[in-house]
């Protein structure tokens, strides 16, 4: 299902409400996720966006959702926290799919955790004879890269993705995208690491080791020889050889990365494919959601919508901050309001200083002392006081998430939404991931609309 073909309902401009009262978002369009997930032409769904923002929640709370709607679905988490494990009632994930009990209908959910090292370890088998293959898992440079070099997990996490979609055991794979520092390092990282590994410099330096070594050497000018000299001296000798060997095993395995980091971007440019983009309603993560919509459309790579996570609303929201700390106020001094004579009774204000007929101070009735009682504030009103000033600060968090939300759709309005409210705790285990499938399935607005 393509992003252009997803139901997404506008609004009504003119009321600004839906029939059950709700209030709605007047310009933005609703992202409709039932039909994403039920259409068997919707085979990937990629969630990405900043860190912390909730992908890992929201991509296991999809899955579930489609499991339970019917669908044969697997959760590709990257995430190291392990806590997509948790929820699942799983002991533990790892590089194999593991079904997950205790779901409703008749699909099934299958789930696992990218293990990037062996990711690229069952890349140099599949792809290698036993005896080439063993001298590459044994090679330092490659034990190394493998384990942690950069952009190696965000390329692992597209070949396994490559992987299961090869199988077709699923009909449906979520992606959960590695935590990074920037969302755009899930779809730059791989390009950069298959550059390097394909790059002039390496190339280079696997002359000598293509060539066959020392008789090898005979072939290269005096210019190459000192080149090479030089980097084995600021490399170590033992590295270059490392590289050198390990480059030339795996380009004549199974050709360039280059090559295979085109074929993760085809697959994710493909009709079958849908990036939700997920984010929180806070200034740098929408500035990153925007950031990424931008680039998947220069990408040509399909969009579905926007998951707004952690969104804080309101049942009360007719009542202002203002007017919630004006009543507080009231509330915690009665004196603010209903003084009696007002003004008139008041010595040296500026009706009364400098008048022939103003009161002798000393002839000044003094004020009554204040009872017991009145000065114990009602325990009721010191309650309702502090109420009001938290439903005071609630307003005063909405008015920002509301502004927040409000550039994004401004600049994209084209850009369908779904808002999911906070909730007062993590989720731990399958019925916290199915509430958070009905929050985003149900098309509510957590924010008030703007104003006109």
């Amino acid at each position: 299902m393509s992003p252009d073909a997803a139901r997404a309902t506008e609004t009504d401009r003119s009321s600004g409400h839906a029939q059950d009262g709700t209030r709605r978002l007047a310009p933005t369009r609703v992202l409709d996720v039932d039909p994403l997930l039920d259409d068997p032409g919707t085979r990937i769904i990629v969630c990405c966006g900043s860190g912390g923002v909730g992908k890992t929640t929201t991509a296991a709370a999809l899955g579930l959702r489609a499991a339970e709607r019917g669908r044969k679905v697997v959760v590709l988490t990257i995430d190291p926290a392990r806590r997509l494990a948790q929820s699942m009632g799983i002991d533990s994930l790892d590089n194999v799919p593991r079904r997950v009990k205790g779901t409703e209908g008749d699909g099934e959910l299958h789930a696992m955790m990218l293990d990037m090292k062996r990711t690229f370890d069952e890349v140099v088998e599949a792809h290698a004879d036993p005896e080439r293959a063993a001298t590459i898992l044994a090679n330092p440079f490659y034990q190394s890269l493998s384990a942690g070099f950069a952009g190696t997990q965000e390329y692992m996490a597209m070949e396994k993705l490559g992987q299961l979609r090869a199988r077709d055991e699923w009909d449906l794979i979520v992606v959960d995208t590695p935590p990074s520092r920037s969302a755009l390092d899930f779809l730059d990282a791989p390009k950069r690491l298959g550059s390097f590994l394909d790059g002039r410099l390496i190339r280079l330096l696997t002359a000598p080791a293509k060539l066959g070594g020392r008789a090898g050497m005979k072939f290269l000018n005096v210019g190459m020889s000192m080149m090479t000299g030089t980097l084995g001296k600021l490399l170590g000798g033992q590295l270059l050889k490392d590289v050198q060997t390990f480059v030339a095993a795996m380009d004549t395995t199974f050709g360039g990365f280059r090559t295979r980091a085109d074929a993760t971007y085809k697959l994710l440019q493909a009709p079958g494919t849908a990036f939700l983009v997920v984010a929180a309603p806070e200034r740098d993560a929408l500035r990153e959601a925007a950031y990424f919509v931008e680039r998947l459309a220069a990408e040509k790579m399909p969009l579905a919508g926007l998951v707004l996570n952690r969104v804080h609303g309101s049942g009360a929201d007719q009542l202002s901050a203002e007017r919630a700390l004006a009543a507080a106020e009231n509330l915690e001094d009665s004196r603010i309001v209903d003084q009696g004579d007002g003004k008139a009774g008041v010595r040296n204000s500026p009706e009364t200083q400098g008048r022939s007929d103003s009161p002798d101070p000393s002839a000044a009735t003094p004020e009554p002392e204040p009872s017991a009682d009145a000065a114990s504030a009602d325990p009721v009103d010191q309650v309702t006081a502090g109420l009001l000033r938290l439903h005071a600060e609630r307003m005063q968090l909405l008015a920002r998430e509301q502004r927040t939300r409000d550039r994004f759709t401004a600049r994209h309005p084209e850009v369908a939404v779904a808002e999911v409210a906070a909730l007062p705790g993590d989720v731990h285990d399958l019925t916290g991931l199915r509430d958070i499938g009905n929050r985003l399935a149900d098309n509510r607005r957590e924010l008030p609309e703007p104003s006109a």
